[in-house]
């Protein structure tokens, strides 16, 4: 059985999509819209819309409370090629207040020139912000893009004390 929840931020409501202990999907647009991206592979007819999925919701908070590394503790899963997948261990390795740029990740995931496949990670990245690609920034030290919105990604980034 699959759970859901919703955590309100300073930002808007951050959806959470878990099995069991772990985060298969987050965001902040919709739960459907969560469902839709996940893998077919993870998606269950049951799905329980609960006030808190267990560790998770509190260490969402812990984050949203000040606790910038709480999201370090939150197992996550998602379906992605091996590239993704290793920039996405990438990302959960840069520290709260602290940013890449596409190129360092590339390097970092093993490919000094996939910088645009490292781009690609961060637009795929199903689990943000717990898998943390608003860290992730222009090699000219621009905000760039974020999925949610560059609000979002600005807010994440002056919470954790990067801008």
């Amino acid at each position: 059985m699959l759970h859901t929840t919703t955590v309100k931020t300073p930002v808007g409501d951050l959806y959470l999509v878990a099995k069991e202990d772990i985060v298969l999907a987050a965001g902040f647009k919709s739960i459907q819209s969560l469902i839709e991206r996940m893998s077919p592979d993870d998606i269950e007819k049951d799905i329980k819309h609960v006030g808190k999925i267990s560790v998770i919701s509190d260490l969402v908070k812990d984050y949203l409370d000040g606790d910038l590394n709480a999201l370090n503790a939150i197992k996550v899963r998602q379906a992605g090629a091996k590239f993704s997948q290793d920039a996405w261990k990438a990302m959960r390795k840069i520290p709260a207040g602290k940013v890449l740029s596409y190129a360092q990740l590339a390097k970092r995931a093993g490919s000094a020139d996939a910088i645009r496949a490292a781009g690609t990670a961060c637009g795929n990245n199903l689990i943000a912000p717990i898998i943390p690609c608003h860290r992730v920034i222009k090699t000219s030290g621009a905000i760039g893009n974020y999925g949610y919105g560059v609000k979002i990604k600005q807010w994440l980034l002056s919470h954790e004390g990067a801008l």
